[in-house]
């Protein structure tokens, strides 16, 4: 088992700055939000910075207990970006946090090297799942295709998955969990990505993988098809890579995708079933309150939440008319223009589904709006 070293908040101010920007969160899950808290320093003791993913764990297991919150870093300490090892572990039950996992910076298996994505999973097996979008120079410039990551319920590294269908992971995954079997979604957001300057590239896509999980042995892919193809993304020298990053899972089968560079909400029908590709789904939303949406979650009231790259804001989405309900200003820091730009990025609800986690990374926190 790894050790699990404390962390402590560096410094961290506490107070938001004076701002003007005003919640419109309609009737739906974020009218009932009202506050907005500090709840943990990401930074571990190898200086990551630049929290991205995030997923609650459904089980307790190894270093894990059941309502952990693990949050992965994309940047290493000199805060080049697909550079980033370690994910850390927030528990809610203590108020502490650890270090859960630190990878090498060069793993046979991720081509490329190891920059953790937004692309993670935690499954009822105790296995975690999480991307690997790398950079050695913290461009795309040097982008490597990477992998999918295996990790133990103690953070233990157990194998790769990779392929030519996998080109850097870059999305937070939606999944299906049987204990035995579970089916993942994720999109890959670097198939022929060059370095900054270059135009959007119409290639990145929506992979499902279907993976059979014995008892005590990694999981291990059965099937995998390209559900979604033909999303723009495109390198970007100070966000790193432009691309579908949100996915979210209803109850239909239908997998609702951020198309961040169309500015727009997308769906795929019959996502768990269809053995062909969609293309880029069937618009939900475009504009209005969005405003690049990247990371996306389902409600407990079956609304989408997206929240913004280039603002501070959540937006709720009714997914069947497609109606942007409101919105809530998450990130109110006057220090970017707008308020709270390229400062959100991870989403999850808690499991009780009265509040939203997520990630400020200009500052290397988890906050809690409930």
């Amino acid at each position: 088992m790894p050790s699990r070293t404390l962390l402590t908040l560096f410094g961290l101010t506490l107070a938001l700055p004076a701002y003007a920007q005003t919640d419109h969160p309609g009737p739906g899950y974020l009218g009932g939000l009202k506050h907005e808290r500090l709840i943990t320093s990401t930074v571990p003791a190898n200086g990551d910075q630049n929290p991205y993913a995030m997923a609650v764990s459904p089980v307790s297991a190894g270093s894990l207990q059941k309502g952990d919150l693990l949050v992965d870093n994309f940047n290493n300490k000199a805060n080049l970006q697909g550079t980033g090892t370690t994910i850390i572990d927030y528990r809610p039950a203590t108020r502490q946090t650890t270090t859960f996992a630190t990878l090498p910076a060069k793993l046979a298996g991720c081509p490329g090297g190891v920059g953790l994505s937004t692309a993670m999973a935690v499954l009822k097996s105790g296995w975690v799942i999480v991307g690997s979008a790398p950079s050695t120079d913290g461009t795309t410039k040097t982008l490597g295709k990477g992998c999918l990551i295996l990790l133990d319920s103690s953070g233990k590294l157990a194998g790769t998955l990779a392929g030519p269908d996998i080109d850097d992971p870059w999305g937070n995954m939606a999944w299906i969990d049987e204990g035995d079997k579970a089916t993942l979604f994720l999109s890959n957001a670097g198939f022929g990505i060059g370095a900054p300057g270059q135009p959007v590239q119409n290639t990145a896509t929506v992979l499902r993988l279907e993976l059979n999980i014995p008892a005590g042995k990694p999981p291990e892919v059965t099937s995998q098809t390209v559900i979604g193809t033909g999303f723009g993304a495109q390198a970007d020298a100070s966000v790193f890579l432009v691309g579908p990053t949100g996915l979210a899972l209803g109850k239909d089968g239908t997998l609702y995708v951020s198309d961040a560079i169309g500015n727009r909400i997308v769906k795929i029908a019959d996502a768990t079933t269809r053995t062909d590709s969609a293309g880029t789904g069937t618009e939900v939303s475009k504009g209005g309150l969005l405003n690049r949406p990247l990371a996306l979650t389902m409600a407990p009231n079956g609304n989408l939440i997206a929240v913004n790259g280039l603002d501070g804001r959540a937006v709720e989405i009714d997914p069947a008319s497609g109606q942007q309900i409101g919105d809530k200003w998450l990130d109110k820091d006057q220090a970017q223009t707008p308020p709270g730009s390229g400062d959100l990025f991870g989403l999850v609800t808690t499991p009780d589904g009265k509040g939203l986690y997520y990630v400020e990374d200009d500052m290397n926190t988890v906050q809690l709006a409930q």
